[in-house]
């Protein structure tokens, strides 16, 4: 029963968009313009840091909400410590499964980042902000924020192997598989030198 309930309340609130929500009130459809893509960088690109400052926010705090949800649901029942950790985990990939094929888009949502960071401030802020601090070198350095995503998302990974073990570990390596299926374009942009660059972001917001 637990863990129904853990996958229903995951999804539904990863369907709940924050492209979806500013589209609405400026009027356009973030999915389908720019980038194609139903994020906070696309957004940025679109509207300004401003709009994608908004959008990253409903795509975070809907994780964390999520997760109090559940964990107050699973101290009430009293269920064990390991056991919750799990849950959380499997929660926590619903909701980047609920952005990423939201009900509400026809199933073909966001990439789920802006949420996994929701997810990591939940879990360990101290480990979010390193998290942060990887993704923006990588990001950098490769001038390209999909590698920077990508070392995120290892790190995650490493991280939940080393302090919580091998179920969690598992569902962390879920989280590397949506990931691959939902970055492919991504990669085959940097390919074809047609994926936008950090440094193309800046001087667009600077100028």
């Amino acid at each position: 029963m637990y863990f129904l309930i853990v996958i229903i309340i995951g999804y539904l609130f990863g369907c709940i968009h924050g492209s979806q929500i500013v589209g609405k009130y400026k009027q356009i459809n973030i999915k389908k313009s720019g980038m194609k893509n139903a994020g906070a960088t696309n957004a940025t690109l679109l509207l300004g840091f401003r709009y994608g400052l908004i959008v990253a926010f409903i795509d975070v705090f809907k994780a964390i909400i999520s997760l109090l949800i559940i964990t107050s649901l699973l101290n009430k029942f009293e269920v064990v410590y390991d056991l919750q950790i799990f849950y959380l985990y499997i929660n926590a990939l619903f909701v980047i499964i609920g952005h990423n094929f939201p009900l509400t888009m026809n199933f073909n949502g966001g990439k789920g980042t802006a949420s996994l960071f929701g997810v990591l401030l939940y879990i360990d802020w101290r480990f979010a902000v390193m998290g942060l601090f990887i993704l923006l070198i990588f990001a950098f350095v490769t001038n390209y924020f999909v590698t920077g995503t990508l070392m995120l998302y290892i790190s995650f990974a490493m991280y939940t192997a080393f302090i919580f073990g091998r179920a969690p570990s598992l569902v962390a390596i879920l989280f590397i598989v949506l990931f691959f299926i939902k970055h492919t374009e991504n990669f085959k942009r940097i390919m074809n030198k047609e994926e936008v660059k950090v440094s193309s972001l800046i001087r667009r917001e600077v100028s």
